[in-house]
């Protein structure tokens, strides 16, 4: 009870911090003259998806990730922790790198990108966008892609916390149009405002780039970089099936019952590991599912 406790506290804490920062920049716009950078409907729906998403993270760290967390440890490498400031620096970029891996496969396994769609599916880009979260995040137990490879290593699950954590935070700040460039160095190691801009594009060029959390050298080295003055004006939002509400439950399910009903109509339980896009391709569905398309006959892929 104390973590969770502990947990809310936390949320409770970052929540007031992030809400100001979401009024500041909205004040911004509005003296600026794009007070249409805000939406205030929008902005509540996004900081209620947030909240939802948090104090579900919260309670499930407590009750059970982090015993999971000790669990896989105690049959890993168990890595010590006795090197200082190496000992942070390599979990921070053990940290980075698996959310990298984990970030990527969210967009390219449906199972993961039901939940992750959420994230994507505003059309516009502020800092109330980072908020627009999906509370079955821990449910759809993807976060073992990222946790379990750190408790494999053998990191302090306390110092992992705060490292994942940290990481989230950094990542709230990236989502602004406040900001165009930073300085060159800076902007080839790090993450930024610009390059994440370019990964919730949904142009051609846009889609399925800089997956980086903190450090977008991951993207460089992978392959999955572009820089935001190669891939021409960014458009927010989904390809397909992009919300008409602002429920904060149906931006948090409707992509989740989606994949279901596509596995009950197609009887095809690769959906849930293939592409988002693989129904689309295979049974020649209709991207917005307004019209049945019937499962094609003794297909096999």
């Amino acid at each position: 009870m104390t973590d969770v406790i502990h947990a809310m506290g936390f949320i409770f804490t970052f929540g007031v911090l992030f809400i100001g920062i979401i009024i500041l920049e909205a004040w911004y716009w509005q003296r600026k003259g794009r007070p249409e950078a805000y939406n205030f409907k929008e902005t509540l729906a996004n900081i209620s998806t947030g909240g939802l998403y948090k104090i579900v993270d919260g309670i499930a760290i407590a009750l059970f990730i982090q015993f999971f967390y000790d669990y896989v440890k105690q049959y890993g490498f168990k890595y010590e922790t006795n090197d200082g400031f190496l000992s942070v620096l390599f979990l921070f970029i053990a940290a980075d790198f698996f959310f990298y891996i984990y970030h990527f496969l969210m967009h390219k396994v449906r199972w993961l990108w039901a939940i992750h769609v959420t994230h994507h599916s505003s059309k516009i880009m502020n800092f109330s966008t980072a908020l627009r979260q999906n509370f079955l995040m821990d449910l759809n137990f993807g976060w073992v892609l990222w946790w379990i490879p750190l408790a494999i290593i053998g990191f302090d699950k306390n110092w992992t916390i705060i490292a994942i954590e940290l990481s989230l935070a950094f990542q709230f700040f990236i989502h602004t149009e406040m900001v165009y460039k930073l300085a060159k160095p800076y902007e080839f190691f790090f993450n930024t405002p610009s390059h994440h801009r370019v990964h919730h594009g949904c142009k051609p060029d846009q889609i399925d780039t800089n997956f980086g959390g903190v450090l977008i050298i991951w993207d460089r080295l992978f392959g999955t970089f572009k820089d935001e003055r190669d891939v021409g004006e960014i458009e927010y939002g989904l390809t397909s099936r992009q919300p008409t509400t602002l429920n904060p439950l149906r931006l948090n399910l409707d992509e989740f019952f989606q994949m279901l009903k596509d596995v009950v109509t197609y009887k095809d339980l690769k959906i849930l590991y293939k592409s988002p896009s693989y129904v689309e391709e295979v049974y020649d569905a209709d991207p917005e599912r307004i019209k049945t398309i019937k499962p094609a006959a003794e297909r096999s892929y």
